[in-house]
């Protein structure tokens, strides 16, 4: 038996058994068929090589029996050259299609790698931010990579491992039964043989093999958790490196027991089968040789049956599992499938138009909103990606009503809970509302395409998200274009030029993973330069100065006054005398605004605002804290 057939069987044999018996939705097959249309001439060359490269394998030893037959044994010296040469050009040939079938085969596999990745990949940046909240990422990277990997083996592996199979046992069986029914039909008898240890081991190593990847995806969780700038920190400061240390030593050891067992298994797999080929060869030469004593069989006929044999029980033992390897690589499409048929929460309507708003008015229209529950917006089928929801969010935002005029600066207030971020939420659509209407400039947001609509609106969080690369790099991310002159002018007017300008490689300076290697006003300011860079036309500020200090915040200020200045702005703001100068504060409590007006119409109401302001004045925040100006 080939290396080749040996791994073949070993892979059927490891695959997960209860993949028989899942259900494919209907026209999964025919969906599948549509991927390969870009490749349908390389997989007939694939196809066309697998079939010949099957041939091939009978004409070495039929070329044998005639060598000994009617060379050797009649002393035909001129035979056995030419029939030796054959041997050699039909090897050289073998090695030829075998090259070219590897070529067409990762072609196709490539290609079909490259096209399930980029469109799973685009198809999830479409999605929601509902779908992200709760999806866990390792399951999504699941998707792209390793069932990517095991629907694209379809049409390599599996496709071409059936083919060759059912090719080579035919042309193998024939031939065999031609030459000697009598040694064929007792090589058949020994199949169970074959049967029996692969079962066996089977078995034993599809247990290891899940525990082993279950082991791994912990260990790969504990890493990914501990080993970015946040996991680390905390380990350090709570002095548990050495409980972590002790927990990942008992994994890593698990993992390597399993490693060790599954070697073991491996090897005795690899010589349960090499030993039945073996014996059953050593029948073959019993039985043959007594049938060539006695004159009913060649010499030549017998060489040529035990070289068969071997190439026999390979496809024999790897089409007894066929619905496996089929099931398994058609399941990893489903997979995919999945992911590809889930439909974004928010999406252009048909028809949507681009509309870049210069000084826009933006209009809550009776607005209620419910955060959506997870079978709308997730997956249960992705492993662990959707849990159950125990209690319902409940309606969020209640019939909220209100105008941010042109240019103005409207603040939102209120305790934690109360729905200011989901408001900031829906005006560049991360959400869509239940019920109402939000408006810009008289258009309902839901008409316009969410791309121009998002390129009109500019974000600054309470922790700004910058990537681990340059500052040049996260600058770009607002406008891929920007010159140096653009970038600097960008930072000058967010107060972060000089630092920038401080540092030894400048704007190519790598600022870590989520920016870490800045302060929290540096991350601050460099968000905020990267919105002027976007120069929006409506800007959002979700508690941008939450947590900066009194020397932080007064730059963050500095730098917001120039980012909010003639835009239309709405500003969450948790410390009150930082929008005393609002145009308009609505103060929201349990999803409704109960409390609008200036400042100090709202100070001379002696309500919720009031009291509020009046409990943080007493602190002396007020002191501490400059106000925003638009």
């Amino acid at each position: 038996m080939s290396l080749q057939a040996l791994w073949m069987t070993h892979r059927s044999m490891t695959a997960d058994p209860s993949l028989k018996e899942v259900k494919l939705k209907p026209g999964t097959v025919k969906r599948i068929f549509t991927f390969a249309k870009p490749y349908r001439s390389s997989i007939v060359i694939f196809l066309i090589t697998v079939v010949i490269d099957a041939a091939l394998i009978i004409t070495t030893p039929l070329l044998l029996m005639r060598l000994i037959d009617d060379g050797v044994i009649p002393n035909n010296a001129e035979l056995v050259t030419q029939l030796a040469l054959a041997v050699g050009l039909i090897a050289i040939a073998d090695a030829l299609m075998s090259m070219l079938g590897r070529y067409f085969s990762s072609r196709i596999g490539e290609g079909l790698i490259y096209d399930l990745r980029t469109l799973v990949f685009a198809h999830v940046q479409r999605q929601s931010i509902a779908f992200f909240t709760r999806t866990q990422t390792g399951a999504l990277i699941s998707r792209i990579n390793s069932d990517v990997m095991g629907a694209q083996q379809a049409f390599t592996a599996t496709l071409s491992g059936l083919l060759s199979n059912v090719v080579s046992l035919v042309l193998v069986g024939v031939t065999m039964m031609i030459l000697s029914w009598q040694i064929t039909i007792f090589s058949l008898i020994l199949l169970p043989l074959f049967l029996i240890p692969t079962k066996w081991v089977g078995k034993k190593l599809q247990y290891l093999t899940r525990e082993s990847f279950n082991v791994n995806a912990e260990m790969s969780s504990t890493m990914t958790e501990r080993f970015n700038v946040s996991g680390a920190m905390l380990v350090a400061l709570y002095g548990k490196a050495k409980v972590e240390g002790e927990y990942f030593r008992s994994r890593a050891r698990r993992v390597a027991d399993i490693g060790i067992k599954m070697a073991m298994l491996n090897r005795l797999f690899f010589i349960a089968l090499t030993s039945v080929a073996a014996i059953a060869t050593a029948f073959a030469y019993g039985i043959g040789g007594h049938l060539a004593i006695n004159g009913a069989l060649s010499v030549g006929t017998l060489l040529a049956i035990t070289a068969l044999l071997a190439r026999l029980y390979g496809p024999l033992t790897a089409l007894s599992n066929v619905r496996l390897d089929v099931m398994t690589s058609l399941v990893s499409f489903e997979r995919v499938f999945e992911v590809l048929d889930l439909e974004p929460m928010v999406k252009d309507r048909q028809g949507a138009i681009d509309y870049q708003a210069k000084n826009p008015c933006i209009a809550f229209n009776d607005v209620s909103f419910t955060y959506p529950r997870a079978e709308e917006i997730s997956l249960a089928s992705l492993e662990s990606v959707a849990k159950a929801e125990t209690v319902d969010s409940g309606e969020v935002l209640k019939n909220l009503s209100f105008v941010a005029e042109p240019g103005t600066l409207t603040a939102l207030v209120g305790p934690s809970g109360a729905g200011k971020t989901t408001i900031s939420a829906l005006i560049p659509r991360l959400y869509d509302v239940t019920s109402g209407s939000i408006t810009i400039d008289g258009h309902d947001i839901r008409d316009l395409s969410i791309e121009s609509l998002r390129q009109s609106i500019g974000v600054v969080m309470q922790d700004a998200h910058l990537f681990h690369e340059t500052i040049a790099q996260n600058l770009r991310y607002a406008k891929t274009d920007a010159t140096y002159e653009q970038m600097k002018s960008a930072c000058e007017a967010a107060a972060i030029w000089k630092l920038i300008g401080s540092l030894p490689n400048g704007l190519d300076t790598m600022v870590g993973e989520r920016g870490h290697r800045l302060s929290g006003g540096e991350k601050q300011r460099l968000a905020i330069a990267r919105l002027l860079l976007k120069s929006p036309s409506v800007v959002i500020l979700d508690e941008a100065t939450a947590h900066l200090d009194s020397e932080n915040e007064s730059l963050v200020h500095t730098a917001l006054e120039n980012a909010l200045k003639g835009r239309t702005s709405i500003v969450i703001a948790h410390r009150l005398s930082t929008v005393r100068n609002a145009d308009q504060i609505l103060v929201l409590d349990a999803g409704r605004i109960i409390e609008r007006g200036t400042h100090e119409e709202l100070v001379q109401l002696g309500g919720l605002y009031c009291d509020l302001y009046t409990r943080q004045n007493l602190t002396g925040s007020t002191n501490q804290n400059p106000s925003i100006n638009n």
